[in-house]
């Protein structure tokens, strides 16, 4: 039985599950209303509670009531004058404007008119062939740099499409848009790990025609949309008295909760049941309606282990939530990528109980900080140039990465030794201690050309690594013209310029833009299919592509001289001196530089 709302002959039909409720009412108001409209009691069938309004209005919000004992046990919390929002609601009354009074939170239904997709299809770009862009929807055109008409929103990408197209990527990866509510105490919750709703999309950024609108517009330039999906846990906290849906409607079903409290495996407090039949069955629809009323490509799960744990927490051999999502027809063409580590140290990196999902390989990321910046280990780094075969039977699996929102950015990375998180307002004490960084002889802004010049290089260096190797290569977006958050590794509550793309920092960097752009062309010419890697005898980093491609890097303070394998050459890029130029058999290789060169 389908649950939430079904339109019938008969009427109206609302349907919700618990499991531990006495007794549901359903309350209708009009739009905005105070006072309920009408109030109506479900009648139990089993689990699902379910009632046939014969002549609802076309438009109104809703909410539950849920009745039933308190037993601190078992997890039941119920307050019959508690109003809750239908886990399956397909809109929820939030403000379209950003940082606006939220309301008491209600489901919303509205009867749409059907979309017109004008025969869009779905990209299906192989993973080979895939680059990735981390992107925040806010973020990307909220500044008054990006002069687009609607900043902030699904609309106002896409008037972005062209800068995307231009750099070469085909397959964006969004930050969280299920619905979550962006104020909070003290602070924004600018990145949306906290989701309130999993079928509803977040108001500030759009309707559900505006975000289907913007899924038809990048698949008429031939980019994926991904979504970031957070199904571990909810934003109702770790507080008993703060909750507004799974929390009132049955807890125990929803929530991995037991006499001691609420299990912590998302660093939240409320680690979601999803091995629970309720929950998972919540999370396959949720995903399966993003696919097929959105036309989404794929999902990026969040701190995914937690989908791998039992109802005890503990880990499971065979899941059955990442069972029946791998083997969901409806999924079958989408692309699964887990977060293969949870907040209270589960990791599960290149042993993920799934044949389908890929995983963002945080090992490629630490090998290759450490090795850019000079101590790191050669034959780890070698491994994750060719597709961590130590990690994965396939370099599809890998989705490689040097910098992601959680963490410093690139231009960051080489200009700080330390976090500072002072911003965050938490005494500097949240974010990774340890980032595997350099500031290059100097912590943040210099003014130093040396230092200036040498960081420019390690940017350059660290992208040619991530876009020669094998996996799927995902940038961070704003990293393609070096965006600074001025040291601040943890952005999630900075809603400002630290989090926005600046537009006008990009016309101002467009020597580094166009370098990335060359370096994606050049791997979609030469890099894409499947490739022979010979390691070369040579200081530091040195192989041979396909007979054809020389990379070498030089992490290091000196400078070497280089005898080339007996072909003629052609420097396509040299991180120390910009332009192409053939070359001898000896070529000179810079302290801190990396060379590209093709045979002629």
């Amino acid at each position: 039985m389908k649950l939430g709302i079904t339109r019938s002959t008969k009427g109206m039909t609302f349907s919700l599950y618990s499991k531990h409720a006495t007794g549901v009412l359903l309350r209708l108001f009009e739009v905005g209303g105070e006072e309920p409209i009408d109030e109506v009691k479900l009648k139990r069938e089993g689990d699902i509670w379910r009632i046939v309004i014969e002549n609802p209005p076309e438009t109104f919000e809703y909410t539950y009531l849920c009745d039933g004992p308190y037993d601190p046990k078992k997890g039941h919390l119920f307050n019959k004058e508690m109003d809750l929002i239908d886990p399956y609601a397909r809109e929820i009354n939030q403000s379209s404007k950003w940082n606006d009074r939220q309301k008491p939170p209600r489901g919303v239904y509205r009867k749409m008119e059907p979309f017109d997709w004008e025969g869009d299809s779905r990209p299906l770009i192989p993973e080979e062939e895939l680059i990735l862009y981390e992107m925040h929807v806010r973020g990307f055109t909220k500044d008054p740099s990006s002069k687009v008409e609607r900043p902030g929103t699904f609309l106002g990408m896409i008037e972005k499409i062209p800068h995307l197209k231009e750099l070469g990527i085909n397959g964006v990866e969004l930050l969280p848009v299920h619905t979550f509510y962006e104020r909070g105490g003290n602070h924004f919750n600018y990145w949306g790990y906290a989701t309130a709703n999993f079928f509803s999309v977040m108001a500030p950024y759009g309707s559900p025609e505006e975000f289907k609108e913007m899924v038809k517009a990048f698949h008429s330039a031939g980019i994926e949309v991904i979504l970031d999906v957070v199904y571990n846990h909810t934003n109702e906290g770790s507080y008993e008295n703060y909750y507004y849906s799974f929390r009132g409607i049955d807890n125990a079903s929803y929530y991995i909760v037991d006499e001691n409290g609420y299990h912590n495996y998302s660093g939240c407090g409320n680690t979601f049941n999803c091995n629970n039949r309720a929950a998972m069955e919540l999370i396959l629809d949720s995903l399966r309606y993003f696919v097929t009323e959105f036309h989404i490509d794929g999902f990026r799960f969040d701190l995914a282990p937690i989908l791998t744990r039992g109802e005890d927490g503990k880990p499971l051999e065979k899941p059955p939530l990442i069972e029946k999502i791998s083997r969901d027809p409806i999924l079958g063409p989408t692309k699964l990528i887990a977060e293969s580590w949870d907040a209270a140290g589960l990791y599960q990196l290149g042993s993920f109980p799934s044949y389908r999902f890929g995983e963002w390989n945080d090992q490629f990321r630490n090998d290759i900080r450490q090795f850019i910046r000079g101590d790191g280990d050669l034959e780890k780094v070698k491994k994750r140039i060719i597709g961590s075969p130590d990690l994965f039977n396939s370099p599809r699996k890998s989705y490689n990465f040097v910098t992601i929102h959680d963490g410093f950015s690139l231009r960051d990375l080489v200009s700080y030794d330390k976090k500072h998180n002072e911003g965050n307002k938490e005494q500097n004490r949240d974010g990774m201690n340890d980032n595997l960084s350099w500031n290059c002889g100097v912590e943040g802004p210099t003014e130093d050309k040396k230092i200036i010049f040498l960081r420019e290089k390690q940017m350059r260096n660290f992208f040619l690594a991530l876009l020669i190797s094998d996996g799927i290569p995902m940038l961070r977006m704003g990293d393609e013209y070096g965006h600074t958050q001025e040291g601040n590794n943890n952005t999630w509550c900075q809603d400002n310029a630290l989090s926005y793309f600046l537009w006008e920092e990009l016309e101002k960097n467009r020597s580094l833009f166009s370098f990335v752009a060359k370096l994606v062309t050049f791997r979609k010419k030469y890099l894409q299919k499947k490739k022979e890697v010979h390691w070369l005898d040579a200081p530091f980093l040195a192989l041979m592509i396909d007979n054809q491609i020389l990379a070498f890097f030089n992490p290091s303070d000196q400078s070497f001289d280089w005898n080339l394998p007996e072909k003629k050459w052609k420097v396509i890029i040299d991180t120390h001196d910009e332009g192409e130029k053939d070359v001898k058999e000896i070529f000179k290789i810079n302290p801190y530089s990396a060379i590209l060169l093709i045979a002629t």
